[in-house]
This record gives C-alpha cells, structure tokens and sequence, in this order.
C-alpha cells in the first residue's frame, strides 16, 4: 500500500543545480526515516542522504556540503536540493522509507528517477 514517487530528475551540466522530490502514499502511522539512495548500472547502490522525523539528516561524504533533503511539515514529501552538481553524480537516484522501533522497519523503495550530469 505504501508507494513512493520520485519526481524532478533530468539533465544538466556541471555545476548547475537540480531538485528532486519524493511523495508518499499510504504510509502507516509510525515514525520513519526517509533516504535518498543512487545506483549507477554496473555499481552498488549507495546512501546519499537520509531525514528521520525529528528532522535529523545525514549526508554521505561524497554530497556534504552541496545537496541538502528536507521534508514539508506533513511528512508526506521529501525533497533532495542538489547543488554544484558533478559527472560523478549522475545516477539513477531512488526514494526509501523505513519505519522506525517499534514499528516494523519494512523497507519501501521507489522505482527511481534518473539524474545525468554532463557538459
């Protein structure tokens, strides 16, 4: 029932700045942590950054300092600012929700939305 639909992905040039956003529908009442992960074909899917719902966020190294998530006041959006953007950032990048204790941590992901970085 839980879906999660990411939104605002494109292209772009190096150091140009692009938005994305991820909707939730559906969810169950419970605290969460929401993420940001990427996965380019032939290489891991790697975090990227991720909100809980006290608002604390965590960046992967590689993003510190240029991309930024947020979350409106519902809890029901999520956005990841990307700024100063890199070749290295170009990915398919996807949306996760997982409950938080004591609720079961059952992980959702969204079908991803991709993210190309080029001059």
């Amino acid at each position: 029932q839980v879906r999660l639909v990411e939104t605002g992905g494109g292209s772009v040039q190096p150091e140009e700045s692009l938005s994305l956003s991820c909707a939730i529908s559906g969810a169950t009442d419970c605290r969460r942590t929401m993420s940001w992960y990427r996965q380019t074909p032939g290489r891991e899917r790697e975090f990227v950054s991720s909100i809980d719902s006290d608002g604390r966020t965590t960046y992967a190294y590689s993003v510190k300092g240029r991309f930024t998530i947020s979350q409106n006041n519902a809890g029901n959006m999520v956005y990841l600012q990307m700024n100063n953007l890199k070749p290295e950032d170009t990915a398919m990048y996807y949306c996760q929700r997982v409950p938080s204790s004591p609720c079961t941590p059952t992980v959702y992901w969204g079908h991803g939305i991709q993210v190309h970085v080029s001059s």
